[in-house]
């Protein structure tokens, strides 16, 4: 199990070079193995890289009918509210992706459901024993990941793989969000970190704060964090170049 850190000059390289490597992992999964499982995150960053990905897949060996795309963690909140994780996502990966519905595993709406756990339960049921291949997250200022935070029911111990989240820190209040024992069966993690307000966070982590969430991921295999120089700001020196 290794740690790696990929330190880049701004943002828009963090964006470009993990859909590089997006899709050349999915091309390279598909030729040994049946289906690929990835597992997305939301945020800015994220949807800038599913842009440029989009873009790349078009043109790339990548079979859309062997692919399925899972979430870490989704806002409780009406299908149609365009704050989902899973609609950003989508409306940017089907331009050129023909995937499949049946392998569009979002999450549980607010709609018809009694409350986030109920969603949560829904979710687990269809994650089964799932494992992804490549799971991306992204780094909250306050080391959170998913909708995993510090100092919150949502970052006990628990045997669940799929949790709700009530009185988030973070709007919205309700969330689901996997936990650590379904991220961390993963076989790579990677971590999208850009900007200097991820700075104090990101060296928290990677100096072994176990107080905070993100502390707690690793992929089976590996764990990967590619960042810019402004998150990488205030990394200790042996963090000065990839690991």
């Amino acid at each position: 199990m290794y740690t790696r850190v990929v330190r880049l000059p701004g943002a828009q390289d963090v964006v470009d070079l993990v859909a590089e490597r997006l899709v050349s992992t999915i091309v390279d999964l598909q030729a040994r193995q049946g289906d690929v499982h990835i597992c997305l995150t939301g945020g800015q960053t994220a949807n800038a890289m599913y842009e440029v990905f989009a873009d790349l897949a078009a043109t790339s060996d990548i079979d859309a009918t062997k692919l399925h795309f899972w979430w870490g963690d989704e806002r409780f909140v009406p299908a149609t509210d365009p704050a989902r994780n899973s609609l950003q996502a989508i409306e940017r990966l089907a331009r050129t992706i023909p995937i499949h519905s049946a392998h569009i595993h979002m999450m549980a709406a607010q709609d018809g459901r009694k409350d986030s756990h109920e969603s949560a339960s829904v979710y687990e049921n269809e994650l089964g024993n799932t494992r992804f291949d490549v799971t991306l997250m992204g780094l909250g200022e306050d080391g959170h990941c998913a909708s995993i935070f510090q100092d919150h029911p949502s970052f006990d111990s628990t045997s669940r793989l799929v949790i709700g989240v009530e009185d988030s820190p973070k709007p919205p209040s309700d969330r689901i969000t996997l936990t650590f024992n379904a991220i961390n069966r993963s076989t790579d993690v990677w971590f999208l970190a850009t900007g200097g307000a991820k700075a104090g966070a990101l060296a928290a982590v990677l100096g072994g704060d176990d107080t905070l969430p993100a502390t707690h991921v690793r992929g089976r295999r590996g764990t990967v964090w590619f960042v810019d120089e402004q998150a990488a700001g205030a990394l200790p020196e042996q963090f000065r170049c990839e690991l």
